[in-house]
């Protein structure tokens, strides 16, 4: 994809140094417009700096940045109107309430018209769930319900692209249902929603692309079956001829995992290998199949495999 037209976020070389250190090294993200994107990485790869220089809170060190196909920095201020955005956690007053909270927010907004500020206000707490605690002093919030609040924040006016940081963080199993459900509205909407998060449970049922980053690098970006499929799928083969069909694949250069029994052999097939070829290639060496059977890589197996670190992929 690379008509300007059909990506809300691209970045060309986008570096960040810390002396002469690169936080992020010449990344080239390309994110479409009307995706839910999910933002990946272990901690310190880079993905909150990222952030921080599509929203103009840090300037970058060198490269280029087109958000909602405008040039950043110079467009910056035509362009923030147009974001919401929840970056490393929300702050607000704690001896103020949820809604006198938001109501602050929303009048430091000079295009926010101030006649509909309460009815703005309104909207944001009840699609994040907190009309009940609108009165509640936010100190006395739970860090759930502080991150629902933070959300709301993003989503006092329309936005056209929404920059979440960890959206889900804090939050219960139904809080966190919530939000997928809030982000896919988001989407239906026309939105594009950025998402950065460590959850790949969460990353696999909300988003519809990803990108992963891994020591300021740029590894892997695509939709999600993209990055699935990228990884190769396991074949698992039941034969009375194990050693036989060791010889073959390995002949063939496939690579070969450790099996769980002495009449089971797993193998590992490379992207644009065949399954079916891989079974005539086993007959014809005189190997007998008893069941061959396909296991589609996952995501958690790719992003391993990129980064050689694990994930949370529990809610």
């Amino acid at each position: 994809m690379t008509a300007d037209a059909a990506l809300a976020i691209e970045t060309r070389g986008l570096t960040k140094r810390f002396g002469t250190r690169p936080a992020v090294d010449s990344i080239d993200l390309q994110v479409p417009a009307g995706s839910v994107f999910g933002f990946l990485g272990p901690n310190g790869s880079g993905k909150t700096t990222t952030i921080r220089m599509l929203l103009g809170l840090a300037s970058a060190s060198s490269g280029s940045m087109r958000v909602l196909g405008m040039d950043l920095p110079n467009r910056l201020s035509a362009l923030l109107p147009r974001v919401g955005a929840l970056v490393e956690g929300p702050a607000f007053y704690p001896f103020l309430s949820g809604k006198a909270n938001l109501r602050r927010l929303d009048s430091a907004d000079r295009y926010a018209p101030r006649s509909t500020r309460d009815e703005r206000v309104e909207r944001a707490l009840e699609r994040v769930g907190l009309t009940h605690a609108a009165g509640k002093k936010v100190h006395a919030y739970s860090l759930g319900m502080k991150q629902r609040l933070g959300i709301a924040g993003a989503l006092l006016s329309q936005r056209e692209l929404l920059v979440l940081d960890e959206p889900t963080n804090g939050l219960d199993p139904q809080g966190t249902r919530e939000v997928r459900n809030l982000v896919a509205s988001l989407a239906g909407e026309g939105a594009t929603v950025f998402v950065s998060s460590h959850l790949l449970s969460e990353i696999e049922q909300m988003c519809t692309h990803a990108a992963v980053m891994r020591a300021g690098k740029l590894v892997a970006q695509g939709t999600l079956d993209e990055l699935r499929g990228s990884a190769g799928a396991v074949a698992a083969l039941q034969t009375p001829d194990a050693a036989r069909a060791w010889e073959i694949l390995t002949a063939h250069g496939l690579p070969l995992d450790p099996a769980p029994s002495p009449d089971t052999v797993l193998v590992t097939l490379p992207v644009g290998t065949a399954p079916e070829d891989v079974v005539v290639w086993l007959v014809h060496g005189g190997v007998r199949v008893r069941q061959f059977t396909m296991h589609g890589a996952t995501l958690e197996d790719r992003f391993v495999e990129l980064t050689g670190e694990g994930f949370d992929v529990a809610d």
